[in-house]
């Protein structure tokens, strides 16, 4: 856990805490274009010998930001990937099983990393469970009789029943594609909810994706002062950074969609509607 946690933001949270503790990782912008393409081609030939794997969370950066980028992004870091010998892997814990409108992310650039994470939604959000599905060029690679070659891993609560239980429920959601009718209802709340934020001062975007609905402020927000104005219109929301932002469950009732977007609209001071001044 403390390895994977490397990966994160580099600047934030455990990071400063534990900075000369933990191995550092290359942090590089993603090939948004043919120039950074350049750049991250030139990097990875740079530290061939010490870059193994490209990972990223595909389509959209979520504690990073709620920053979306093109699904031409993945297919730019599968070639990298490809023609450097580095695994690709995606980190589909926030947007997999639907949130982007597709099942997976990966899907809307129609390409397959080699290693994959799952997690959050593979329970409905109802017990911790986590799993990595990797290609059969890696599980290949771990495949012998000697147990010295095996990928030993087995903590305590590996393969949980309940946890297991809650999963298999949870993908029985997804079997009958329903799910999308939902996804595109949300997500049609809250770009008709949040759009008219953005000629609210300080906003400097408003995005959607899927049944995520994200409006960004040039500055940092003030989380607690913000929190509170939500709180006062009943409604629970935690901004970060410089975002205010919406993940709701895809079966959420068109009128509690209508109270949150109500609530942002209010507080940034949207609609004709005077803000809290919290931003």
């Amino acid at each position: 856990t403390l390895a994977t946690m490397t990966v994160c933001d580099p600047e934030e949270g455990m990071h400063s805490l534990f900075a000369g503790v933990m191995p550092s990782q290359v942090i590089a912008d993603l090939p948004v274009d043919a120039a950074s393409e350049a750049v991250l081609d030139a990097l990875l030939a740079q530290r061939s010998g010490d870059i193994a794997a490209i990972l990223t969370e595909p389509l959209v950066q979520g504690a990073g930001g709620m920053l979306f980028h093109d699904p031409e992004v993945l297919r730019r870091l599968r070639r990298l990937a490809d023609k450097h010998g580095v695994l690709l892997i995606f980190d589909e814990i926030f947007t997999g099983f639907g949130r982007t409108g597709e099942l997976f992310a990966m899907q809307a650039a129609g390409i397959e990393p080699d290693i994959v994470t799952l997690s959050k939604a593979l329970t409905g959000g109802t017990l911790p469970l986590s799993v990595a599905i990797a290609s059969t060029k890696v599980f290949e690679a771990f495949w012998s009789d000697d147990p010295g070659a095996a990928l030993m891993h087995g903590p305590t609560y590996m393969g949980n029943a309940l946890a297991c239980a809650a999963a298999n429920a949870s993908l029985d959601l997804f079997e009958d594609g329903a799910w999308r009718a939902d996804v595109a209802r949300v997500s049609a709340a809250l770009v008709a909810g949040l759009e008219p934020c953005r000629s609210a001062p300080g906003v400097a975007d408003v995005r959607v994706l899927g049944a995520i609905g994200v409006v960004e402020f040039d500055q940092p927000v003030a989380v607690g002062v913000l929190c509170e104005a939500f709180a006062a219109e009943g409604a629970w929301i935690r901004p970060m950074g410089k975002v205010i932002y919406l993940t709701p469950a895809f079966t959420t009732p068109d009128a509690d969609l209508a109270l949150l977007t109500a609530a942002i609209r209010k507080v940034v001071g949207a609609g004709g509607v005077e803000g809290s001044g919290g931003v």
